[in-house]
């Protein structure tokens, strides 16, 4: 279902800005109308996004953050026996220092008064919340048990942060090193070699191979060095053109799993993803149907969630899950075994909750093998170029004064 971005004044005279799915423009007009809206302006995300003008949705929405300190103290008030309204003007309170949550409680509450489920007003929130963590939010309020609901979202909200933080802080040293290989090779060359340039240019002789290399790569970068920037920006606008359109994002995403070392970190982290996913909806009483259309929208790869969909219509037909997720060959075969073992103990949920844990720390591994290996190869090659850089000069330098080795 496509994304789109929407401008409207709400009951209160308010201007409101947010992101919401619905089949087509005139559909989600229709239902910002039954909500009390007056709408001001509807626009496809993608290309407002593509363009750069999908800034102010971004600022409204919470941060995951903002969503698990919301989550973890309305199940804590909801815990202590608060009713659902009282538990919100508590945390009103309890949150006036953030003025985004705040106003979020604020609108959430004024729904619940109006006698709307806390799902429901929580889903009139631009997009906020995930569908994810809206029916798990209607499966607590269904079967009574709200605050061990939103302990459980707590638990799996922090849990996949840690897997994001995971990845992104280890990724920071290398990136780190990265950036400074390629900014000591840019000052070398275009501050460094050019002081022995003229040197060179007033001896009058022919200069050794490699120095010429170095001094013309070197007088290519100072007339050209903005070929290089064009070369990044046009690199990234492709991407991003290819990653818009689902076709064309399909196929990289393919390219991306077989990637060596890369692949299996991804795969990695959609298998935790997925198992914590879905075992935490089966848990709370979503049926294995609607899980599976649920967790297809919560994986990033295209690859995976065409194989989660694939499963989703053969479960319908009565086959079961890991009969189903095996024909595809995509996910790791120790996974699938603990998720037939599930099945056939009547522990489905419980153990997919284990397969999340295995493959966190698969993935922790696989991230560790790969800076271990690219590490040190940034390294080398850093020095290897610099060292040539070196070379080269000491070799024009000797050239210059008639030395031989």
């Amino acid at each position: 279902m496509p994304l789109f971005t929407y401008k409207a004044i709400n009951a209160l005279g308010e201007t409101e800005e947010g992101l919401r799915d619905a089949p087509d423009e005139a559909q989600l007009i229709a239902a910002l109308q039954a909500e009390n809206y007056i709408p001001i302006k509807v626009s496809t995300a993608s290309s407002r996004s593509f363009l750069g003008f999908g800034l102010g949705a971004k600022q409204n929405k919470l941060s995951q953050k903002d969503i698990l300190l919301f989550t973890g103290e309305l199940a804590t008030l909801l815990e202590s026996g608060l009713p659902i309204d009282k538990s919100l003007i508590v945390l009103m309170d309890l949150t006036e220092d953030n003025e985004r949550l705040t106003k979020l409680i604020s609108k959430v509450l004024e729904k619940v008064k109006g006698g709307t489920s806390l799902a429901d007003a929580l889903e009139m929130q631009a997009g906020i919340f995930s569908k994810f963590y809206l029916n798990m939010i209607r499966a607590g309020e269904a079967g009574g048990g709200l605050g061990e609901v939103l302990n459980r979202l707590g638990e799996y909200l922090e849990s996949s942060q840690e897997l994001k933080d995971t990845v992104s802080t280890a990724l920071i040293y290398p990136a780190i090193l990265l950036v400074m290989s390629l900014a000591s090779v840019f000052i070398m060359l275009t501050f460094v070699v050019p002081q022995f340039t003229e040197m060179f240019e007033s001896a009058g002789k022919d200069l050794p191979v490699s120095t010429q290399i170095v001094v013309g790569m070197a007088e290519w970068l100072q007339s050209y060095w903005w070929a290089l920037l064009g070369v990044f920006f046009g690199v990234s606008s492709y991407m991003k053109f290819q990653m818009a359109d689902p076709l064309r994002k399909k196929v990289w995403d393919g390219r991306f799993l077989k990637l060596p070392l890369f692949g299996e970190v991804l795969l990695n982290k959609e298998t935790a993803n997925i198992s914590r996913t879905l075992g935490t909806l089966l848990g709370n009483g979503v049926s294995i149907i609607a899980a599976m259309v649920i967790v297809r929208e919560t994986v990033d790869n295209l690859v995976i969630a065409d194989a989660i969909g694939e499963t989703e219509e053969q479960l319908k037909q009565g086959k079961h899950l890991s009969d189903a997720l095996q024909e595809k060959a995509i996910f790791p075969k120790m996974a699938m075994q603990m998720v037939k073992m599930g099945e056939e103990t009547g522990r489905l949920e419980e153990m997919l909750l284990r397969v999340a844990k295995i493959y966190d720390k698969q993935l922790r591994v696989a991230i560790q093998r790969m800076l271990a290996l690219l590490e040190p190869a940034l390294i080398i090659t850093l020095g290897l170029m610099i060292a040539g850089i070196i070379v080269s000069i000491l070799l024009a330098i000797l050239s210059v004064n008639d030395l031989a080795f």
